[in-house]
């Protein structure tokens, strides 16, 4: 007989009964684990990129058929007993920095896989600390930056974005290699990964010497982040909704009038006939290029929000329905939104991506648009009954995930193609690797309440250490906010000051007005989206000052911002990041979750309490800060309590940085 645990491709397989472990170096500082209990090792959708830069020298020492281990750099695999217990350590000291669950009883294993109709629930089982700390895991909504403690579901939603890679203040990273549902339960007794629906477990494990070099290592295993384009770096404007080419047009020449830089200005949803046409309607655009080529003369780029979703009306609903390239329901309906008599076209599917692109070229790309805003693309589907969805890979439960990488691929593909050398897309999702497909996320339809904007400034700090460097926010939030109301006033001039030091910095919204509530265009009534306006002017001459400022500041932080962004696309780590990224050697630094890092040189402390006008801000220990308005010095490892009149939030230079902010 064959020995348990044998040697297999730079690492070692250990098998018993049936069930088999196997352990492989991956890039630097890293291992991939997979566990079967078939017969072979699936070939699955997943995260990882298929052939890394590992560096040469990682070694296997197979002691007995219990007992062998993986040395990759900074990192040993091991396995130590019988039931095939794995053991992750820092190779340098021997600590141990992640071990999966064993207790005492037989039954209780570290891994159990149940099966569940030709595929397996699985569970991952690893033993909990107390001390640790658990960031990243994508976009939440819950308010926490350090998320041990929480259970998260392993799903996309509206507002949250689920990408299953965290970092430990233990000093490793963990992706849970799964397209698929599930959910992940960091408690005190128990690290518990799920999968629904899955054929074999999957994982990377990576450690490095602070969380900067993690990021970096996950980074170099699931792709860099494509080129940043500088037309990005400035002010966006969008409302929900700009409604003709007329309107669009008169809100562009305003700002250029006013002097105040904007690069981007985006046509919301419903500018096409049908769903699925992805085109205009010539009724309320009949000069797409006329519109494009004035913009451009303003020094603005034009933004176009696609949906996936296709109408029965449109012309393209049969031809995709006939090919298979719609997403369907198990049972036969192809419909994902009954109410609306709407599909959604198949991202997972080659040829349907494809298909999609080729009709954006013709309603868009041939009018001079090349810059998309993807929208409801989780997908979207109501109701949310992914185990009831077939996508060209796989069943929903099993990969899911994956739509909204596959859709930014599409456009990323096609724009390359046309000639655009750093294609962006603002998208709603996203997933492992999306961030080497032009991947820029928003937070979706939030409320415009100061506790939103609080929860907002922990989710961009984990999206970014979960590896999608480019990120924004609707500015004053989605929905609630009455241009009328003086505390909403406030609200947005904090979310601008907030935004300023964000990736991407962009105005939307839908507003309410209480005052002369403005009617619509005869025959283009729309109660639930009222016209109400969301430019800069629209608050009143006090709030436009400031936040004109602020559109100002962005504009001149523009080389900053390009610089950072060079450094992401090499080290993928995204410019906004928490405070202990750059002070890992800082023990308090690892406990602010209200202020962060922009770039190396600034420090960000965002107002999100109403009425506010100062707040406490830990400077991080080891250097000297400078005030971005004052020019006042303070020694770093102290908490002082800095001023925040309503005209800007409290902002701090590293002593060497060059910055003029004021």
């Amino acid at each position: 007989m064959k020995p348990l645990i044998t040697q297999r491709e730079n690492g070692f397989i250990w098998s018993r009964a049936n069930e088999q472990v196997w352990v492989v170096p991956w890039g630097k500082n890293g291992v991939r684990v997979r566990v079967t209990r078939e017969s072979h090792f699936r070939d699955l959708p997943q995260g990882l990129l298929p052939d890394p830069n590992t560096p040469p020298g990682s070694t296997v020492e197979i002691k007995s058929d219990n007992d062998a281990k993986l040395i990759n750099g900074s990192i040993t695999a091991s396995i130590t007993s019988r039931l095939g217990q794995l053991i992750f350590t820092r190779t340098y000291d021997g600590v141990e920095v992640l071990k999966e669950q064993r207790k005492t009883t037989a039954e209780h294993l570290g891994r159990t896989f149940t099966p569940e109709g030709g595929t397996w629930k699985i569970a991952q089982r690893f033993f909990a600390d107390d001390h640790e700390k658990l960031f990243g895991l994508g976009q939440r909504q819950h308010g926490y930056l350090n998320q041990k403690g929480c259970v998260l579901d392993l799903m996309h939603r509206n507002t949250e974005v689920s990408i299953p890679f965290m970092v430990s203040n233990k000093g490793y990273g963990f992706l849970w290699n799964h397209p698929g549902l599930g959910r992940v339960e960091l408690g005190r007794n128990d690290t518990r990964w799920w999968a629904d629906a899955a054929h074999q477990i999957d994982y990377y494990v990576v450690v490095d010497d602070s969380p900067a070099a993690i990021v970096q290592r996950y980074a170099e295993v699931t792709g860099k982040p494509s080129e940043f384009p500088e037309w990005a770096a400035g002010f966006w404007q969008c409302k929900l909704r700009y409604k003709t080419q007329k309107e669009l047009l008169e809100v562009a020449r305003e700002y250029h009038r006013r002097k105040l830089p904007v690069s981007v200005i985006v046509i919301d949803f419903h500018h096409w006939t049908h769903s699925g046409d992805w085109a205009f309607d010539p009724k309320c655009w009949p000069d797409p290029k006329a519109m494009v080529e004035e913009l451009k003369t303003l020094g603005m780029k034009c933004m176009i929000s696609v949906w996936p979703t296709v109408n029965t009306a449109s012309a393209n609903f049969s031809p995709m329905q006939d090919h298979g390239l719609l997403l369907r329901n198990e049972r036969g309906m192809p419909l994902q939104n009954g109410m609306n008599l709407e599909s959604f076209y198949d991202a997972t599917h080659p040829e349907a991506r494809a298909y999609l692109w080729e009709q954006i070229k013709k309603g868009y790309v041939q009018h001079g648009i090349r810059y998309f805003w993807l929208d409801t693309m989780e997908p979207e589907i109501i109701p949310l009954e992914l185990d009831n969805t077939r996508f060209f890979l796989g069943n929903g439960r099993e990969v899911a995930g994956l739509y909204p990488h596959h859709h930014y691929q599409a456009f990323y593909e096609g724009l390359k193609a046309e000639g655009e050398q750093a294609p962006l897309m603002l998208g709603r999702s996203a997933w492992v690797g999306s961030q080497r497909f032009g991947g820029a996320v928003w937070s979706a339809d939030i409320p415009s309440t100061f506790e939103s904007l609080r929860k907002q400034v922990t989710g961009g700090l984990n999206i970014a250490l979960a590896g999608i460097p480019w990120w924004t926010t609707d500015i004053g939030g989605f929905h609630g906010g009455d241009i009328d109301d003086p505390l909403f006033r406030e609200l947005l001039v904090r979310w601008f000051q907030f935004g300023v030091f964000c990736p991407i910095m962009r105005l939307h919204g839908v507003r309410r007005q209480q005052i002369n509530p403005p009617r619509d265009d005869p025959g283009k009534a729309d109660p639930n989206h009222p016209n109400v306006p969301n430019e800069v002017w629209s608050y009143g001459e006090e709030t436009c000052a400031i936040l004109s400022d602020q559109i100002l500041l962005r504009d001149r932080l523009k080389p900053y911002i390009m610089q950072q962004m060079k450094l992401s696309q090499s080290t993928g780590l995204g410019p906004m990041r928490p405070v202990f990224v750059d002070s890992p050697n800082d023990p308090k630094a690892w406990e602010v979750e209200d202020q962060f890092m922009f770039g190396p040189e600034i420090l960000a402390c965002p107002v999100t309490t109403a009425g506010q006008r100062s707040r406490k801000v830990y400077l991080p220990a080891g250097q000297t800060w400078r005030d971005a308005w004052t020019g006042s010095t303070h020694e770093g490892g102290a908490i002082i309590e800095a001023d925040a009149p309503l005209e800007r939030i409290p902002v701090y230079l590293t002593q060497t940085s060059k910055l003029q902010l004021s």
